[in-house]
């Protein structure tokens, strides 16, 4: 009885979680992190040098002061996202003098910043007035900002139906149409609010010069590999107006990672500007070589005058209590995600200051990390010849209470 007991202790001990804890000398990576305001909050842009050998997930970062560990919190600067978007009822869809007019009820949303129109009209140029008010109506209103709207379904150069305002909070909006769309053409509207944050971005890789092939027009690209990619932006020579082109991203060995349109619109109709691009492609993926062909149709060659991969920017935001220096390590691909309250609670300053990263060195405390295997992994020869054990001890137990029952 004791040896199965000893041997299930064996196997309890063999399974038990080991979680290994930071610990400076375990980090293979470190740099100096120079303040830049010792008394507010800072933050530092994660670059191509902590990519490459960090843990992809990033779960490796660790700010010290001396031996003290510094909470931080991690974010990505993507742009901002509409918070809500709801249905808006329209009303007194009509049309006075040739132009469609009607009221949007935008009860649903305390707040709000866009309009978006749901319209069955192709080829058109449309300037949008918007009033708004606490009825519906042309009562005593507040003047909006105009929106032009338009689709160039002939020219095959895209469309849109989104109407921009200030962030406001009328109960009634007025929406009047200066031409090209009818009242049946209108098939349903949202509202929603969009926070303004803008998106920023990382360099990543270099591409080579555009080259011809036929219809296509072909830009390799080498890129780290361990950096995550985000998209793909195009810089076209200002002249060169009125294109749009489908672009394929692929790999080295020509499977596709991702495929969108880049555009430039400038149009004067009826004496409305219309200007609108689209310029960037997202990818999500990063096999170190892409290759990015646009489809010119019949169309001559964009004069493209760069093409560059980037990455969504990654900043540790932190505060420094009044230190001038820190140091950031990684480099322990047996760490998970620090759980910090700085980072639960985080709230990123507007103002805050960004600090410098000095040059990448070799941690020269590092010494490798302790054998932190599941005991089973590291000694599976013991482990099976105590589980051999316990089976021979048991069939013996068996066979003697065989014998004893015999002789009765």
């Amino acid at each position: 009885m004791r040896l199965i007991t000893a041997v299930a202790l064996l196997v309890l001990l063999a399974e038990t979680p080991n979680h290994p804890e930071a610990a400076i000398p375990y980090f293979s990576n470190v740099r100096e992190v120079h303040i830049a305001d010792p008394v507010h909050q800072n933050y530092f842009i994660i670059d191509e040098e902590i990519w490459n050998h960090a843990r992809p997930d990033l779960a490796d970062l660790r700010l010290y002061d001396g031996d003290t560990p510094v909470q931080y919190a991690l974010t990505e600067q993507r742009e901002g996202l509409a918070s809500e978007e709801v249905q808006a009822k329209i009303l007194n869809l009509g049309s006075v003098s040739g132009h469609t007019e009607f009221d949007l009820d935008a009860q649903g949303l305390a707040e709000y910043d866009r309009i978006r129109l749901h319209l069955d009209a192709h080829d058109f140029v449309a300037t949008a007035a918007v009033s708004g008010g606490d009825g519906p109506g042309k009562g005593a209103k507040v003047e909006l900002p105009a929106s032009t709207l338009y689709d160039f379904t002939r020219e095959q150069l895209g469309s849109n139906s989104q109407i921009r305002l200030p962030r406001s909070s009328f109960r009634f909006l007025h929406v009047r149409f200066s031409a090209g769309v009818r009242p049946q053409d209108l098939k349903g509207a949202t509202i929603s609010y969009v926070r303004e944050q803008q998106a920023s971005w990382t360099k990543v890789g270099a591409c080579a010069s555009p080259q011809q092939k036929q219809h296509i027009t072909s830009i390799a690209c080498t890129l780290p590999e361990r950096v995550p990619l985000s998209r793909v932006s195009f810089e076209i020579a200002p002249a060169q107006v009125n294109f749009r082109r489908a672009v394929i991203i692929e790999g080295a060995k020509g499977a596709q990672l991702s495929s969108g349109e880049i555009s430039r619109v400038r149009m004067n109709r009826a004496g409305t500007l219309v200007i609108d691009e689209q310029l960037a492609v997202p990818i999500s993926q990063n096999p170190g070589q892409i290759v990015i062909n646009l489809d010119n149709g019949d169309n001559p060659p964009l004069n493209i005058m760069s093409v560059q991969p980037l990455a969504i920017e990654r900043r540790i935001y932190f505060d420094p209590q009044g230190k001038s220096n820190l140091k950031l390590y990684y480099g322990d691909d047996k760490l998970s995600t620090p759980v910090f309250d700085y980072a639960r609670f985080f709230h990123a300053d507007a103002s805050a200051h960004q600090a410098e990263l000095g040059p990448a060195s070799h941690n020269p405390q590092y010494a490798s990390r302790p054998d932190q295997r599941p005991w089973s992994e590291r000694h599976t020869v013991v482990l099976w010849a105590a589980m051999l054990l316990a089976v021979l001890a048991l069939a013996f137990l068996a066979f003697r209470g065989l014998g004893t029952s015999d002789r009765r």
